[in-house]
């Protein structure tokens, strides 16, 4: 294993200075999605008490969770999405965490928004309605979506353009930057690994990049100056060419980051947040179940950052080392992997983690220990940590007993 490890935990309390903004230290709340959003979107009464509990928890960086930028593009009906009708939610949340922050003795943190539409994985009103770039056989094996699933050149205008619009709402809620999201296989991130698609968004890279480019100006053009524009994206999806993006043509699953690395060269992000996989279909990859894929996660990471000196990274995946993850932060700061570190499913089991670390206080009982029930409990109810978390617990056992 090759794993940058370091007990100086002295250095995650630097800080990080990204355009006007400066975190207070090097740790983020990753953006982890509860699924407890009201039918409108708006955020319900568990959202707004998991992020009070990441108002205290003391992290530098709070990258808010995916929302949708239409009602089509939300994975379930409990998705967060905003629109013209529900903005006042979204500006009282953003209040309340910094006025919570600031309450618990923290400094106020920097606030990113994860715009999204979901695209193969949209289950809007609760059943599948896919919008696919492209059809592709590791996914659908020998049953290939219908055409009308393919979504059409015009629509994909009209979803770029939709992201300049929630852009705006997100600046006048509050927020300190938006993410057009660029990962996990969802309609972006999909588009990217569009080899095989004809026309204007599929082919040759800038085809393929053109609805990321287009939805990354038009939230530039209309915000003011300041406000963040910047992704969390996949450099490496894990699935062979010509059906995954971030890997050899050769074939297999081998990585190659030369396309992501000219895209990200291209957009000229000043911040960027690292990801790789399908949570749906290879989740072991951006959700590390072994070391060996915590060290792919954080070779690659190095590479992009080696490639892009004067763009401020954000690592991922640190929570599988449970107790040591704070050495494992330390050291990607420390050996240049990063300039920060992302802890996503460890805020759901101990949400104070950042504060902890911080002050020496880091408690291994109270660590995740990647079971993966927060996963499963989203799929039929709201997400969040069934062993540590008695709220969730229930909400477990509720749901099992339901399916019983």
């Amino acid at each position: 294993m090759d794993l940058p490890l370091s007990k100086n935990i002295e250095i995650l309390r630097e800080l990080l200075t990204i355009e006007h903004f400066t975190l207070p230290n090097r740790l983020a709340i990753q953006p982890m999605e509860g699924a407890d959003g009201t039918r409108d979107g708006a955020p319900d009464e568990l959202a707004v008490r998991r992020y009070d509990r990441f108002a205290e928890s003391g992290a530098g960086l709070i990258w808010f969770e995916a929302v949708a930028v239409r009602h089509d593009g939300r994975a379930n009906p409990r998705q967060l999405w905003m629109h013209e009708g529900n903005t006042d939610d979204f500006k009282h949340l953003v209040s309340r965490i910094r006025t919570n922050a600031v309450k618990s003795g923290n400094p106020d943190p920097v606030i990113i928004m994860q715009a999204t539409h979901s695209g193969r994985y949209s289950r809007p009103d609760g059943p599948l309605e896919p919008m696919i770039a492209c059809n592709n056989p590791i996914y659908e094996g020998d049953n290939p979506l219908p055409p009308e699933r393919i979504v059409s050149d015009d629509t994909l205008k009209q979803i770029e353009e939709r992201y300049g619009v929630i852009a705006r709402m997100a600046q006048d809620c509050g927020f300190d930057g938006i993410d057009i999201k660029g990962c996990h296989r969802y309609l972006n991130g999909e588009l990217l690994a569009a080899y095989e698609r004809p026309g204007p968004y599929g082919g040759p890279l800038e085809n393929r990049s053109r609805f990321f480019r287009n939805a990354t100006q038009n939230a530039r053009a209309v915000t003011k100056r300041g406000f963040l524009v910047t992704t969390r994206v996949n450099i490496y999806d894990g699935i062979p060419y010509p059906y995954g993006f971030g890997v050899r043509e050769s074939g297999g699953i081998e990585p190659d980051l030369t396309e992501p690395i000219e895209l990200l060269k291209a957009m000229d992000f000043s911040l960027v947040n690292i990801s790789m996989g399908n949570p749906y279909f290879n989740p072991q990859v951006n959700r590390p179940t072994d070391l060996k894929g915590v060290e792919r996660m954080y070779h690659l990471t190095k590479i992009i950052r080696d490639a892009l000196p004067g763009v401020k990274i954000i690592a991922s995946a640190p929570t599988f080392l449970r107790g040591d993850s704070p050495y494992l932060a330390a050291g990607a700061v420390e050996q240049d992997y990063a300039d920060a570190v992302g802890f996503g499913r460890m805020a759901f089991a101990y949400p104070a983690f950042a504060r902890d670390i911080l002050n020496g206080s880091f408690d291994d009982k109270q660590t995740c220990i990647t079971c993966g029930k927060c996963s499963e409990l989203m799929r039929g109810s709201r997400a969040g940590c069934v062993v540590r978390d008695p709220v969730y617990t229930e909400l477990y056992k509720q749901m099992k007993e339901a399916q019983a």
